[in-house]
């Protein structure tokens, strides 16, 4: 089955929105963060772990499963669900952002973007066509689009061109689309330009995909033309399908999405700033390696319900830290994760009630807030 978004509650004060999404593994609650499996795994963590910590929707790569092992591969394993033993719904993403980071300008073209491998630097050639050709092969439960993905900034001319393509990509990829128990999702671009946001949002509706994201944010605007960016594309976006921002994973950045309408969130934060020692807590970020956690034998978070904070201290964790055993950075990435779901949890619960300015209120008391 495609997936189907049910819109169960508009907040009153704000766009945020609850809901459910329908999957092939059962129903997930919106908003919700979905932790980023790169490889087919997310870092450190075993599926097991994952469903511990309440995960719902995971995030796999097309780029890099593309190149290791081959979708062939995952293919004639039964797919992504039977080859890394996960039995919740995946998303796939195009390859899209690995791409473009690795291409030069003069190598995208309209049939699709020339670059070179991470690995070995052997010449690639990337189309929307074969983006879904290998999302189909992988059987994940969403694909994505194939869009381009511009730098920040460039000019209102440049983006409009961009957006354009990132269309005529859009319905190429949904045309060769053939696998029926898998959605597609389009990605709305636009850059920091409201007339293109909203043209891009508009036009890619117009092509009744199965949900949609915003692309193009966290690419190193600031925070308020980021939460800009947000709601000059959800503002346009179908309210019967799931809105979908990709990237965005600090606390207070899911907080603020949310209150601008979107329900999906993901990001490879988490496991990455806990490979370095680095802990969400509700008085925000801190570094396990700073000598006054060395005799702390608290947990990391006193309101935190991970299996973590559960049985281990900051004093341990340190020490594990500190002396390179990746039991730490396991640790601390289970509570990282535990976090954000947790976090999208009280949002819920607080879209019920009609009270989430009132909770990001309550949320900043403690944690510090972005720069302007």
């Amino acid at each position: 089955m495609k997936v189907k978004y049910n819109l169960i509650k508009k907040e009153k004060d704000t766009m945020a929105r609850l809901g459910t999404l329908e999957t092939n593994y059962g129903i997930v609650e919106t908003p919700m963060f979905m932790p980023v499996g790169t490889r087919a795994t997310v870092k450190m963590l075993t599926p097991e772990e994952l469903k511990d910590a309440q995960a719902g929707v995971i995030l796999a790569n097309t780029y890099h499963l593309w190149l290791r092992p081959g979708e062939d591969l995952i293919e004639k394993a039964g797919g992504l669900h039977k080859f890394m033993n996960y039995d919740g719904p995946i998303l796939t993403d195009s390859g899209g952002f690995q791409v473009f980071s690795l291409a030069d300008p003069k190598d995208i073209t309209e049939e699709g973007v020339h670059f070179k491998s991470h690995i070995d630097g052997a010449k690639l050639f990337l189309t929307p066509e074969k983006s879904i050709e290998i999302q189909n092969k992988l059987d994940s439960d969403i694909a994505m689009s194939f869009d381009e993905c511009p730098p920040f900034p460039v000019t209102h001319e440049y983006m409009q061109k961009s957006v354009e393509r990132t269309l005529r990509w859009a319905k190429r990829g949904k045309d060769v689309h053939k696998n029926d128990n898998q959605s597609l999702f389009g990605i709305v671009q636009g850059g920091e330009f409201p007339d293109l946001r909203k043209w891009s949002a508009i036009e890619t509706a117009k092509l009744d995909f199965d949900g949609y994201s915003i692309g193009g944010t966290s690419v190193g605007e600031d925070k308020e033309t980021m939460l800009k960016m947000i709601e000059y594309a959800t503002l346009y976006m179908p309210e019967d399908k799931v809105r979908y921002l990709m990237g965005v994973g600090e606390p207070l950045d899911i907080i603020e999405g949310v209150i601008r309408g979107v329900d999906i969130f993901d990001c490879v934060l988490p496991t990455r700033i806990a490979r370095h020692g680095n802990a969400f807590t509700r008085h925000g970020k801190i570094n396990l390696k700073n000598a006054k956690y060395r005799e702390d034998f608290t947990c990391i978070d006193d309101m935190c319900d991970c299996y973590t904070c559960k049985n281990y201290t900051k004093a341990y964790i340190r020490h594990l830290i500190t002396v390179d055993e990746s039991l730490g950075g396991r640790l601390l990435s289970i509570h990282n994760i535990r976090f954000l779901i947790k976090l999208t949890e009280e949002i819920r619960e607080a879209i019920k009630e009609d009270r989430l300015l009132e909770y990001r209120e309550e949320f900043l008391k403690t944690y510090p807030a972005f720069k302007k």
